[in-house]
Formats: C-alpha cells, structure tokens, sequence
C-alpha cells in the first residue's frame, strides 16, 4: 500500500439488499493510491470497478470499513457534508460525456461554477483558460452536436477539472471514441497528472488505456486480483 497515501481504503465494503438476497459488490478491500498518481482499474463486469469509483468519488456511501482521501475519512460524512466535499474535490468524467445539448461548450464548462461566489468574468476567465488547457478555446461557442467525439469529451474534461480539484474519477472515459481520439484524450489526463498534480482513478476495459496510467489493479467479484498471465 502506498506511504502516507491520497486515497486510503481499510476493509471497504459495500452491500445491499435486492429481494431477499444480498449483494456485495465491493468487500473488505484495503487499497492506497498516492496524490499524482493514475491509476487504472479492470476486470469483467460485476467485478466492483464502478461501485469503487462511485465510493471514491463520494457518490455513494459504503457499508463498512475506511475510506480516507486527502486526509478526511469521507465514510463518516453525513449527506450535506459529502455533497459539499464532493463539490470541491472531486471532477468526473463519463463515458458518453454528459453535456447539456442546448448549451455551447463554454456554459457546459462553466455550469460546476454557477454556484460559487465568482464574479462572470471570474467565471468567464477561468472558463477560457480550461477550455484552451484541453485545446478548445476556438470551440468555446460551439453546441456539443457542433463537435466530434473526442472534442465532446475534452469539453467534459475541462467542466470536471475548471473548479480545480484534485481528484479526478473516470468511467471509460475512451469507450466511444476511436483511437486517436482515445489516445489523445489519456494523453490529457496523463498531462493533468505530471503538468498539474491530479489525481486520477479510471475504469476501463481496454488494455491500452489502462497502459496509459502508472499503475493497473484487477478487481474479481469485489477483491483485488492478481493481474492475468499474459
């Protein structure tokens, strides 16, 4: 487990009831990742990858054990506590984006910060900068169906990090894009590791993206798993 680590799990675990069954999804998982570090996890479906980023992220809540990030044990969070923590730390970047379709790509990026005390030009000048961090500066006025695929998802991109967290969680992020476009978006994130100090946990199923990180965990039915054999 990493020294003095981000992200610190202790017997994670995460049930719930369907019917008379329960299920567990995540159990009893110790887990440490260092802040600036990427780290990718895989396995088949079922296997807990979403529900441990859903954990990570704040969106869920677990049912047992420890879950530490930045120094803040986020499990003993109450609802309004998690939802201002998450607010703060936490970017997430989807699979199949998420934008709003009527906004251009400014206000999609710009929608986290609404709620802060910025002034509009505040917003607008960090708005700017994010968009031209993910080279979208010139597409700034542009609707989502004005873009491609891979423009889609830097445009996420820069709506997950323009309130500058440190976390970032994504879900297949390059599951519907080509490959150019999936290389150039592990691309972005690997420079928002070394350039900018994030820290980034993605799900994928494809080897190649998981490449991109600094390291690759495997999860078999809610435990990590040694790594198959070539």
């Amino acid at each position: 487990m990493a020294q003095n680590p981000f992200i610190h799990c202790k017997g994670l675990t995460k049930s719930y009831h369907k019917g008379n069954t329960t299920v567990t999804p995540l159990e009893n998982l110790d887990l440490g990742v260092a802040e600036g570090h990427f780290l990718a996890l895989m396995g088949p479906s079922g296997s807990g990858k979403t529900t441990l980023l859903n954990l990570v992220a704040g969106i869920d809540s677990p049912s047992a054990g420890e879950l530490n990030i930045g120094g803040i044990d986020i499990a003993r969070l109450n609802r309004g506590a998690l939802t201002n923590w998450r607010a703060k730390n936490v970017g997430y970047i989807f699979q199949l984006y998420h934008l709003v379709p009527i906004l251009s790509a400014f206000e999609n990026v710009e929608l986290p910060l609404l709620l802060s005390r910025q002034s509009r030009a505040e917003r607008r000048y960090r708005v700017m900068q994010t968009l031209e961090l993910v080279g979208l500066s010139d597409r700034a006025d542009h609707r989502p169906t004005e873009l491609s695929g891979g423009q889609e998802q830097r445009v996420a991109i820069a709506r997950a990090i323009v309130a500058d967290p440190r976390l970032l969680v994504a879900d297949e992020p390059t599951g519907d894009l080509d490959r150019e476009s999936a290389t150039q978006i592990l691309d972005l994130l690997r420079m928002l590791v070394r350039d900018h100090g994030k820290t980034i946990v993605m799900v994928t199923h494809d080897p190649k993206a998981a490449a991109a990180a600094d390291k690759t965990l495997h999860l078999e039915k809610g435990r990590l798993a040694e790594p198959p054999t070539p």
